[in-house]
């Protein structure tokens, strides 16, 4: 079926049905939903040519990929570029990928923004004063943050979920349970998420008159390895932590298995809360000792993200949009009360 077609199935004019499908805002919301519904049902599919000289939108979201040795590419990417995908596959949308090496990435992004072969672009894993953002704001291009930034003069588009209230939370939850020796396994350090996240437990900490050293902070990817190393560094130590926060469940995966090789139990000798991203292969009650997490689904903020740069496209969204998903706390057998010194048991080692 073309286009003629289907305008004379609706009593609509080819005009508006283009308009309709491809998200221009006068079009009323009524006749956007019938002509979508037309559209599915009478399986139409515009040519993607013909959109871009009609509209000049070339319907594809853009993100430059850093790529290389120095890079990796995680299963918390992998699920919110699932959502993205959710999303970007029944409204007509595509995803560009750019990849480039950490060295090039401005230019990279630079060549994007100047071929116009994409109508939005979103950023991924911001830094404070991240200069991405920087760019995107003069280019004019259409674009949204999946998480935030500080140290900008302006305001600009953003989703994120309020890292630091989470992590404040689960500290509070430690502390009333008597605990005051509350590692932190973080993510890498100066991504955003990551010093809210620190920022959170230290007001906790500090609301109780304690502080958290610098040995009990670790800033690291977020790989079951990495969690693993940091737990046996911190759990072999001379005055060892009672109770860990950790940033994803796969640094949980690795500070069970340190747990377990160290002859230790998990919540009498050690509690652990982790951030739970809502992966699909991985559930946090399915863990030996079900874990008591701070919540937020990733895969719906990537399906969230392809919606607002959708109505961004379509400029029925214009304007700096703040959005802060809160973050649910599930209190699961991984947390206990704080042991005593008396009843501390030595670590027996099985590695």
């Amino acid at each position: 079926m073309n286009l003629k077609q289907l305008s004379e199935k609706l009593s609509l004019s080819q005009t508006t049905v283009s308009r309709a499908l491809n998200g221009y805002p006068e079009v009323a919301e009524e006749t956007r939903r019938r002509v979508a519904d037309a559209a599915k049902r009478y399986g139409y599919r515009p040519s993607p040519s013909a959109r871009r000289l009609a509209t000049g939108k070339a319907g594809m979201i853009g993100y430059v990929m850093p790529t290389g040795d120095a890079v990796h590419i995680d299963t918390h990417f992998i699920e919110f570029l699932s959502g993205i995908g959710d999303y970007a596959r029944t409204h007509e949308l595509d995803l560009a990928l750019s990849p480039t090496n950490l060295d090039d990435e401005e230019a990279t992004y630079r060549r994007l923004l100047a071929a116009h072969r994409v109508d939005a672009v979103y950023v991924s894993s911001p830094t404070m004063a991240d200069w991405r953002i920087r760019l995107l704001q003069e280019s004019g291009m259409p674009y949204i943050v999946h998480g935030r930034s500080e140290g900008h003069d302006f305001e600009f588009p953003f989703l994120d979920i309020d890292n630091e209230g989470a992590f404040h939370d689960a500290a509070r939850l430690l502390l009333q349970l008597g605990h005051e020796r509350i590692a932190l396994l973080n993510g890498n350090e100066g991504q955003t998420f990551a010093v809210h996240r620190e920022r959170g437990m230290r007001k906790a900490l500090a609301a109780q008159g304690l502080t958290l050293p610098a040995p009990f902070v670790s800033r690291m990817t977020m790989t079951e390895e990495n969690g693993y190393r940091a737990a046996r560094r911190l759990l072999e130590g001379g005055d060892r932590p009672t109770a860990l926060i950790c940033a994803s469940l796969m640094q949980a995966l690795g500070i069970m298995r340190a747990v377990g090789d160290l002859g230790l139990s998990i919540p009498d000798d050690l509690s652990l809360i982790s951030h739970d991203d809502v992966f699909p292969f991985l559930k946090p009650e399915g863990f030996s000792t079900p874990l008591t997490t701070t919540c937020s689904p990733i895969r719906a903020a990537g399906e969230r993200i392809a919606e607002r740069l959708a109505a961004r496209i379509a400029q029925t969204e214009t304007g700096p949009v703040g959005e802060v998903w809160p973050v649910d706390l599930i209190v699961r057998g991984s947390v206990g009360r704080a042991p005593s010194k008396a009843s501390k048991r030595p670590l027996v080692s099985s590695a």
